[in-house]
């Protein structure tokens, strides 16, 4: 019964057109349906011409006629580092390392207007980043690194732009000087470090000298205002004794001599080394009076 089936299947002609409409409709599906991954981008051709550009998920496309003829990643990418030599403007021979990042977000552009993306934009790079190193000094190019690398990506940028490239990023990651040059700038450098330290040292010298004249000055200062107020103490007690001797006569006169004579002989004797004093016959006598007087006025 089942071989009787199977060749009725077989021979039948209506069985063969099925199967072969079934083959043709499977066929169609896998032809008609693409899926496209996140991180790229289908280029379809309709008879040997771009017919459009599918982007990631389900995408329908004419079976027979429309062909994906490029699969392009949109995924960022980076150049192999790469070394070229430039001239600076001051005539100095240095060698540049670079590395550049992009990514393709028209691939229609990429697969149509250019081979090579890789060797085009090395080539792009190397010659702008001679042209903008020979408009600056050596000391410009390692000052203003940062300046120049948004220089050189935005120039880079103009000029990929027709091939549907985003330069996302461009690095400058070396400014490389030959033998001779580097033992001239050490020179130079040493040179400026040392008038640096001479220049320190005068200043130094300079404020040691601004502040020991400052503390003279204070001192002088000082002493002339200590002069100035035992002067006035002086005159303060040089008027109470004129007051004095006004009110009270010649007798107050001779109580102030009387007093500064004894003062004058406790001085030389609370002296060291002046146990044993000489003094003149009359200066006995007029201590002796100077005595009376202070017992006087008590």
């Amino acid at each position: 019964m089942d071989n009787v089936f199977l060749d009725f299947i077989v021979n039948s002609p209506m069985t063969v057109i099925w199967l072969l409409i079934a083959l043709f409709i499977i066929a169609v599906i896998f032809k008609g349906v693409r899926i496209v991954p996140q991180s790229q981008k289908f280029v379809v051709e309709r008879f040997g011409r771009l017919h459009s550009v599918l982007g990631p998920g389900i995408n329908l496309i004419v079976p027979f006629l429309d062909k994906v003829a490029h699969q392009i990643s949109i995924l960022e990418r980076q150049l192999p580092n790469a070394s070229q030599d430039a001239i600076t403007k001051d005539n100095v021979l240095v060698q540049i390392d670079t590395s550049v990042f992009y990514r393709i977000l028209e691939p229609e552009k990429t697969v149509y207007r250019i081979r090579d993306v890789d060797g085009a934009i090395s080539t792009t790079v190397a010659g702008i980043v001679r042209a903008e190193i020979g408009k600056m000094d050596l000391d410009e190019v390692q000052s203003n690194r940062a300046q120049l690398i948004n220089q050189i990506q935005t120039l880079v940028e103009d000029a990929v732009d027709d091939w549907g490239i985003e330069v996302t990023r461009a690095e400058i990651l070396d400014v490389n000087l030959d033998q001779a040059t580097r033992d001239a700038m050490l020179q130079q450098l040493n040179a400026e470090r040392a008038r640096r330290a001479q220049v320190t040292e005068a200043e130094g010298e300079k404020r040691s000298v601004e502040l020991a004249a400052d503390a003279e000055l204070y001192a002088a200062e000082q002493n002339a205002k200590a002069r100035r107020i035992e002067a006035e103490a002086e005159a303060d007690a040089t008027e109470v004794v004129a007051k004095a001797i006004r009110e009270n006569g010649i007798e107050a006169a001779q109580y102030q001599v009387a007093l500064k004579q004894v003062e004058s002989l406790n001085a030389l004797g609370a002296g060291e080394g002046k146990q044993t004093i000489v003094l003149p016959a009359h200066a006995l006598e007029a201590f002796g009076d100077a005595f009376k007087l202070l017992k006087g006025s008590k």
